[in-house]
């Protein structure tokens, strides 16, 4: 009658939470509804206005996928959340920079004072790639070896301040090694942040950017390329397998701790990859620069549904559209874009907290 009886009791409580979040949820809708209809009829944004809104959400959403995916895969295997993620893609953004300086100063036609980044612009961005993504690789290498490997027992909060303490650690050291001053990515002509497709909506002109386009087209075929590799390769059946059940993935001769230091690789390499597109793009670059897309790409990988790959690639362009017009929808600050991106994160841990696509974890939950 005692185990009736407290059933019943938790039943009554799932019953009374769930009529709390319907209450909670329509509230939610009827304001942003009565706050969208208000900025419709003062006629503020035009068609134009909104259609920017949504490309620089498709945009920024590509970059947030990219580094979702790192926590993606890092907490699929390990069940931590590293938290130093965003300063690995500051640091690969810093070391694509100092490529494309280098190579500005290059020059090859003194007569023409042409320098190597605009003479030969292909196999400039594609060094700066390899070695914004080799430096990002090594950094999470490293930190996997140094910061997380000897706590793999440990309780999962002891990574987790490890991770804080390493994000902290390294917003400093790029404090002291680059300066607080910020820097401006110097780009080859073809990729001028000034330049781009330009439409004409209500007879004004939509510049789509070719950054923008540039930055979409890679972050895509980087996050495809993701998935064949864990879907379709010896080293991704490894990666599952170790996600799945580690000891028994070491019965069947499988380097555990080898897969989690490639799976620290493969994160490495998109964050590097995702700080080169970020200075790309928006041109500005400094220390303290890998710290709130990566809490933003948390939030997107928690959105899709933590350890779902497919999941943190759609959370990552969901977050970027949403915080692009959420301001104007709701008619406030644009500088309040970061309150709407963690306002997300909130409703998503009430409403669904395994996310759109659900969690994929192997472990089952406490």
């Amino acid at each position: 009658m005692a185990e009736i009886a407290l059933t019943t009791r938790r039943k009554t409580r799932i019953s009374g939470f769930r009529i709390v979040q319907i209450i909670v949820a329509l509230l939610t809708i009827a304001f942003i509804t009565w706050r969208f209809v208000g900025v419709l009829q003062s006629g503020i944004y035009g068609t134009d206005t909104w259609l920017r809104f949504i490309i620089s959400g498709v945009i920024i959403g590509g970059v947030y996928s990219m580094i979702a995916i790192g926590y993606t895969l890092v907490y699929g295997i390990l069940f931590m959340i590293n938290f130093a993620h965003g300063e690995v893609m500051m640091l690969g953004a810093f070391s694509g920079y100092f490529v494309l300086e280098a190579l500005r100063s290059w020059i090859v036609d003194p007569v023409n004072e042409v320098t190597f980044l605009n003479a030969y612009p292909i196999p400039a961005i594609l060094l700066t790639f390899l070695v914004g993504m080799l430096t990002s690789m090594i950094i999470g290498v490293m930190l996997e070896r140094i910061a997380y490997r000897p706590l793999r027992g440990a309780p999962r909060l002891v990574p987790l301040i490890s991770a804080i303490g390493a994000s902290i650690f390294f917003q400093n050291l790029a404090q002291l090694l680059f300066g607080p001053v910020r820097r401006i990515y110097a780009n080859p002509t073809i990729l001028d942040r000034a330049n781009g497709i330009r439409l004409i909506v209500n007879e004004k002109t939509v510049v789509i950017q070719y950054t923008g386009i540039f930055t979409v087209i890679v972050s895509i075929l980087m996050l495809v390329g993701l998935y064949l590799l864990v879907q379709r390769t010896r080293l991704g059946r490894a990666m599952r397998a170790v996600a799945q059940d580690k000891p028994t993935a070491s019965l069947m001769g499988i380097d555990v701790d080898g897969v989690i230091s490639r799976t620290f690789m493969i994160s490495g390499i998109l964050a590097g990859a995702a700080g080169v597109l970020w200075g790309i793009h928006n041109g500005i670059i400094y220390h303290y620069v890998g710290f709130i897309p990566g809490i933003k790409a948390f939030t997107a990988a928690v959105l899709g549904g933590i350890g779902n790959i497919p999941g943190a690639m759609l959370g990552g362009y969901f977050l970027g559209i949403v915080e692009n017009l959420g301001p104007a929808i709701l008619g406030i600050d644009f500088q309040l874009k970061d309150v709407i991106a963690f306002s997300i994160l909130v409703l998503v841990l009430i409403f669904r907290p395994t996310g759109i696509l659900g969690e994929v974890l192997s472990e089952e939950k406490v």
